[in-house]
């Protein structure tokens, strides 16, 4: 395609990603009777965070019968809560049985989406310079694709091996090493288990410590498996018992936080039962309130701290040198890899992307008090952009593959409003976006995650960006169908 600034349209409509967001909403078009669409990826292959996240470990920590599409079910998975690569093998079998592999671009970069008023199309740029255009641009970038890094002096003098979790060196050669984590969230308490047996020291930096529950988790039978391949229903039923088991687990983060104290009671006899150490154990009592923060689930993160080969230290770090972590009391930590078990930077969801609307406004300057949009999925002033898994449509208690579908069908109902109008684009009105977001900040205050700890889920001013602050079936009911009124269509 030749580099002049007038792209040739495209298709219909482009989705930025490749995770459950993007191929679940191309499944969605395709069956909509929409075949015009590119799904573009910025890696060498598809799948999102969980192509990304490939460290030993990785697992989901939402039953598996939850976390997959309900219109593609799958009888047999090998656990209660799906390994990594078992999830990456669902996403290509979805790929394959839909037909998506000509629709898919690979080392795809977008660098710039900009916003043609008088086309009505969106002129996408990638980071090759090509251009595309569509009148529909969805983005599925997702909110975990963003490693982030702590900002440490010296960190660039380490002379050893280091990486992010996410990014994770395979050909790095673990045993005998002296090894440095720093972070203790969902994933390290996922690798750190794996690479303890490994490894001569492991030295586990946390800031935090994190409220850690018993994971109720374990292979299926051959029966079971046999059963629910022969009646498929069984698997929606137990899909079904898990979503209501979890929903109700939401009471305690949005409307009774006082619920909490039943799980903080497992929360203190699974942190006595592994840890025997009384200083170690305080070391692992978190001072904040339950909830608050992610709820991480592990049966074996506590037995591998109490191996005589892991030290855990709560001192801040002050900085790096050559071979050496120094903590603000001055002692050394020497180790030859560093891991970064630090998470992502979820706050900034379209970033590096550059967005540009209509007037020529930039998303990121929008944003710059904190991200919001219109039941997560428009934003004022940015027409026919459609956001999946945008802000304030992330979960504390329940599958993100439920809002993802809630999600698919408003986009798909937008799509139909559009012809329907005939219209070039639509754009929802900046007083029913500035109603929705303080609904969405007062329902905030009331929940769990506002009971005063910082956490990804805030900014650094403290608005509420990533989470839903209510019920799923509550969303999934606001989303039914787009509301016409909510929008201005232009001809």
């Amino acid at each position: 395609m030749s580099n002049h600034s007038q792209a040739s349209q495209t298709c219909q409509v482009l989705i930025i990603g490749t995770g459950f967001g993007g191929l679940g909403m191309a499944i969605q078009l395709q069956k909509s009777g929409l075949s015009d669409f590119l799904l573009l990826e910025k890696a060498d292959a598809i799948g999102g965070t969980w192509r990304d996240n490939s460290y030993p470990g990785a697992a989901c920590d939402v039953p598996s019968h939850l976390y997959s599409y309900s219109f593609e079910p799958k009888t047999d998975w090998s656990r209660k809560f799906a390994p990594q690569a078992e999830i990456h093998a669902y996403m290509q079998h979805c790929v394959d049985k839909y037909g998506l592999a000509k629709h898919v671009r690979l080392r795809s970069e977008v660098s710039c989406a900009d916003f043609d008023e008088a086309a009505g199309l969106w002129r996408v740029t990638l980071s090759t310079g090509e251009l595309l255009a569509a009148p529909v641009l969805i983005s599925a970038c997702g909110q975990l694709n963003q490693p982030a890094f702590p900002a440490l002096p010296g960190i660039a003098d380490f002379q050893g091996q280091a990486f992010h979790s996410a990014r994770w060196r395979h050909d790095i050669d673990l045993a005998g090493k002296r090894v440095a984590v720093i972070g203790t969230g969902a994933s390290a308490i996922q690798f750190v288990p794996q690479i303890q047996p490994k490894v001569a020291q492991l030295r586990l930096f946390q800031r935090t410590p994190a409220y850690v529950l018993a994971k109720p988790d374990r292979s299926y039978r051959t029966w079971e498996l046999r059963l629910m391949g022969r009646m498929p229903w069984l698997q929606l039923i137990s899909r079904g018992f898990q979503y209501l088991y979890h929903e109700v687990r939401g009471l305690a983060f949005i409307s009774m936080p006082w619920l909490m104290k039943l799980y903080r009671f497992s929360f203190e006899r699974h942190l006595h039962h592994h840890i025997l150490d009384p200083h170690l154990r305080a070391q692992l009592q978190p001072d904040y309130v339950m909830g608050c923060k992610r709820i991480l689930i592990s049966n074996d993160y506590y037995p591998a701290l109490a191996q005589p080969n892991v030290s855990v230290i709560s001192t801040a770090i002050s900085r790096v040198n050559a071979d050496a972590i120094i903590t603000a009391d001055g002692r050394e930590h020497p180790c030859d890899v560093l891991i970064y078990g630090t998470g992502f930077a979820a706050t900034d969801f379209l970033a590096p992307i550059q967005i540009r609307g209509l007037g020529g406004q930039q998303l990121n300057q929008a944003w710059q008090d904190g991200a919001e949009a219109f039941k997560g999925i428009s934003v004022n002033g940015f027409p026919n952009l459609f956001i999946l898994y945008g802000p304030n449509t992330n979960l504390g208690h329940n599958s993100i593959i439920y809002m993802l579908e809630s999600q698919f069908r408003y986009v798909l109902g937008c799509l139909a409003l559009l012809r329907a109008r005939n219209a070039r684009y639509m754009d929802v009105k900046a007083t029913v976006q500035q109603r929705f977001n303080q609904r969405i900040q007062l329902r905030s205050q009331q929940t769990i995650w506002e009971q005063g700890c910082t956490s990804w889920y805030r900014t650094a001013s403290g608005k509420s960006t990533n989470n839903w602050p209510g019920y799923t079936f509550t969303y999934r009911l606001q989303t039914h169908a787009p509301d016409s009124a909510d929008y201005d269509c232009i001809r």
